[in-house]
């Protein structure tokens, strides 16, 4: 397994095949208090709108509600910026990439110093998720 940043997010590839890799990823999220609100198939999506083959991939909306409403009471406009999106993505037979978006980068787009200590929250949770992706 390896793991990679970017300026918006950390990538962790897993030996996995992408549904194990996805029930994994959704049970790191849960340890660390974030529950799936949403999720977009995308291969699925693509599929039916444009009628085009894709790789397996999902994009989850997790929330941690302690953690949203500390950052929707500092500014009510970070709602633009939630849920915290998580993919899981096919890479090839066996390897599938799951990525975590970095809230202090998404959340740098909004000048609000009260919301930093709630991003820093945020990220420490999801470092966790991807160590625990690595174990």
């Amino acid at each position: 397994m390896t793991t990679s940043t970017t300026a918006v997010g950390l990538t962790v590839r897993l030996k996995a095949d992408f549904t194990t890799a996805e029930a994994r990823a959704i049970e790191a999220l849960k340890a660390e208090g974030f529950g799936v609100l949403t999720e977009i198939d995308v291969k699925a999506t693509l599929k039916k709108k444009l009628d085009v083959d894709f790789r397996p991939y999902k994009i989850l909306g997790a929330c941690n509600p302690s953690l949203a409403y500390q950052a929707l009471q500092a500014a009510p406009e970070v709602g633009l910026l939630l849920p915290c999106n998580v993919t899981v993505s096919y890479v090839e037979d066996n390897v599938t990439e799951v990525s975590l978006v970095d809230p202090l980068a998404m959340l740098g787009v909004l000048s609000q110093p009260d919301l930093q200590a709630v991003a820093e929250e945020a990220r420490a949770r999801l470092d966790r998720v991807a160590a625990a992706l690595q174990a």
